[in-house]
């Protein structure tokens, strides 16, 4: 397993450009360390687009699905801090899912990532989800300049839960359900082994949109700032 844990909350957004400086201060100095110091987060990373939107994503990684639905994590969100409401209201175009990790392997963390969200017909996912792990993602595991191919599979409920800090957004956040993360080295190869998985999931996404973007890591943090 190449994630640091069973539990993933991952969180896509955009931000009013006034408010870039006031943002990077608050996520880098407040909200990282803030994250990761609930029981169970054991790390967050940000990212920056290269291709695709929107511009950030942010993945928080848990022991395991349980934390992301428990006390210690509401009260965070149900208790969001003056800077959190202020910075949080200049966020766009946001989505957020919290995930049960099905699928993870790899050899360690990359510096560029590519995500892909979808759903698919509720009659098929046993066998979406049967086709990515056993067949479609392993093999990307193992290709040069891939670190690291992940499944999140959304949990509808938790994701909805409107706690305080989500009704300070601007906007509606969409719950996306299905999730693939790829990260490696470089852009070019974590791109094509994308492409290999939007081409595997094939006629499952008939009629539907798959968002496929790539991110440059800017930021990490674990329980402590040295990891």
């Amino acid at each position: 397993m190449s994630l640091a844990g069973t539990g993933a909350v991952a969180i896509w957004h955009d931000l009013l450009p006034s408010a870039k400086d006031a943002f990077y201060e608050w996520h880098n100095r407040e909200h990282m360390p803030e994250r990761t110091a609930v029981p169970g987060f054991v790390r967050g990373r940000r990212y920056i687009a290269l291709s695709g939107t929107p511009e950030y994503f942010n993945l928080y990684e848990a022991s395991n699905p349980e934390v992301l639905s428990g006390p210690d994590y509401l009260a965070r969100l149900n208790a969001p801090t003056p800077w959190t409401r202020e910075v949080v209201a200049s966020f766009r175009n946001v989505a957020r899912s919290v995930c049960r990790v099905a699928y993870s392997a790899g050899v360690g963390q990359g510096g560029v990532m590519a995500t892909l969200r979808f759903d698919v017909p509720a009659d098929a996912h046993a066998h979406v989800a049967d086709s990515l792990c056993s067949h479609a993602l392993p093999p990307l595991a193992n290709r040069v300049g891939i670190c690291g191919v992940h499944l999140c599979l959304t949990d509808e409920a938790t994701s909805n839960i409107q706690t305080t800090e989500k009704k300070a957004r601007a906007n509606a956040t969409l719950v996306p359900t299905w999730i693939v993360l790829i990260e490696g080295g470089w852009e070019a190869a974590v791109d094509a082994a994308a492409v290999k998985v939007e081409t595997a999931l094939g006629a499952a996404l008939i009629g539907r949109v798959l968002d496929r973007s790539i991110y440059r890591l800017e930021h990490e943090r674990g329980e402590t700032p040295a990891g």
